[in-house]
Formats: structure tokens, sequence, C-alpha cells
């Protein structure tokens, strides 16, 4: 029996589950949250439009997961939801880093201090790797996107050509390639 069709969340609801994503989450591991809340938990979007998501956010210029925030915002809830997502995800945040960079600031001559924090970058690890190994099981097995995919790493890794061409060059080449294959 398929699932009951669900009601899109608007405005302030948007606002609220960015909030708590963005106050319970750190680094990498924010779009590991946003997947697992509107793909896996509230089924609001399919993973392979998640996908399409963080790709798009990617290749903006900005935070990731801020214009992730923003087009999941977009796609669910229009111009207002994706002002709501914003500012959930940005303004909540914020406030508590500049409480807890005063807080650091008293405790930093403490080691453990340090230990918290580095497995804080661990956890953060853990996510990030956990979402690239999902948008890895989804990346279709074809010769061309691998292809496209290991001249960038070529090109950036071992080439030193710059990010931004090189990106702009291979991302454009992609998307022609998929536009011409749909």
């Amino acid at each position: 029996m398929p699932d009951a069709p669900v009601d899109r969340p608007g405005p302030l609801q948007l606002f609220l589950i960015f909030a708590r994503i963005g106050l319970t989450s750190f680094g990498g591991g924010l779009s590991g949250w946003m997947l697992r809340e509107f793909v896996q938990r509230r089924r609001l979007m399919s993973e392979e439009d998640f996908l399409n998501g963080l790709a798009i956010a990617q290749a903006l210029p900005g935070v990731n997961v801020t214009n992730m925030a923003i087009w999941i915002g977009f796609k669910l809830g229009g111009r207002n939801g994706a002002i709501a997502s914003w500012l959930g995800i940005v303004v909540p945040a914020a406030v508590v880093i500049i409480g807890i960079s005063a807080i650091f600031t008293a405790l930093s001559a403490f080691p453990l201090t340090h230990v918290a924090l580095s497995g804080a970058a661990a956890a953060a690890i853990g996510l990030s790797l956990s979402m690239g190994l999902t948008a890895a099981r989804r990346v279709p097995r074809r010769v061309f996107p691998l292809a496209v995919m290991a001249a960038t790493f070529v090109a950036v890794a071992f080439l030193h050509w710059p990010l931004l061409w090189t990106v702009l060059g291979a991302g454009s080449l992609s998307v022609a390639m998929a536009y011409r294959e749909s």
C-alpha cells in the first residue's frame, strides 16, 4: 500500500526544522541530517531529488549547507519557504556560535577542551563520509561520468589547475551531456 500523501511544511515549520538541524549538527554532517530529515524521515522528497539539489548546492558559490537549505525550502515552500529555511539554518546557529566562542575563549587553556573539539571533528568527518557513500551508490556507472570525475581529480590534484575553471568546465560538460541524454 503506498504511503499517504504528506503535507508540505509551511515557512514556520521549515524554519523550526532547519533551526533544529543547524543547532544539533555541525560541519559536513549537516547535509547528512538533511537527508535523514527530508528524505528518510518525513519523505518530503526522493533521494534522487535530494542528491540533485546537493549537487546544485555544491556547484553554487557560498556555503553548501546554506545553499541546500535554500534549495529545499524553495522546493517545498516557494520563496517564503526558502527565506524561512535560510533563516532557520543561519540565525539560531550563529547565536550559539557567538556564545560558544566566548566560552571556548575562557576554556581554551584546558586540554580537555581540545580533546572535545577533536571528537566533534571526527564525528563531522564520519557524517560527511556517510553522505559521500550515499551519493556514490547512486551515481550511474557509465563511462562518461566516471571519465569526467577522473579528469577533474587529475586536473586539480596532479596538474594543479584552478578549481574554479576546472569545475566550471567539467560541470558544464557534464550538464550538457546529461541534458543531451534526457
